[in-house]
């Protein structure tokens, strides 16, 4: 187990610091020298952490792309399943074959349940036609912003900012 503080000990130590120092009766250039000597473990340790997130995000990064790739090839791959399963059922099917028997499977030419095709949506009957539900309200929070920054009263909302943590070159 490593000696080596944690980011957050080194924050709180220089947090608890500069309190204890601003209550103390000493000059700025003091106190500023104080925390600035606190201040490159701290630095140092957000330098290494910010380091790792790099690293995790091209990791992501590379991942994605890889899954993406896969997708593409497992796609492509089902597409080639399905032509040679298509030709596959038509020779058996010009040649007359019904079935066709190997030590490692069995192919058959077997009929498919009855499916409907509609051949004009608009001529079936209002009782054969299915009704989607229509999508629930949902508030529009570019409209609300646009509003609220304008300076109306927007009751149940309130603009809020936060922080984020940028690593920029």
């Amino acid at each position: 187990m490593s000696n080596t503080p944690t980011l957050y000990t080194l924050a709180t130590e220089y947090r608890e610091a500069a309190d204890t120092l601003a209550d103390l009766d000493l000059d700025a250039q003091t106190i500023a020298d104080t925390l600035e000597g606190m201040a490159g473990d701290l630095e140092a340790k957000a330098v290494n952490i910010a380091s790792l997130v790099r690293n995790m995000e091209a990791t992501s990064a590379s991942i994605k792309e890889a899954e993406r790739q896969m997708k593409a090839r497992r796609e492509a791959l089902d597409r080639r399943t399905e032509h040679l399963r298509a030709f596959l059922l038509g020779a058996m099917q010009y040649a007359g074959i019904k079935r066709v028997t190997c030590p490692w499977f069995t192919l058959a030419v077997r009929a498919t349940p009855a499916a409907v095709e509609v051949e004009d949506a608009a001529q079936i009957p209002a009782d054969l036609m299915r009704q989607p539900e229509p999508p629930p309200a949902a508030p529009d929070k570019v409209a609300i912003r646009e509003a609220l920054k304008a300076g109306r009263a927007v009751p149940g909302a309130r603009l809020v900012t936060g922080e984020r943590l940028h690593i920029g070159v």
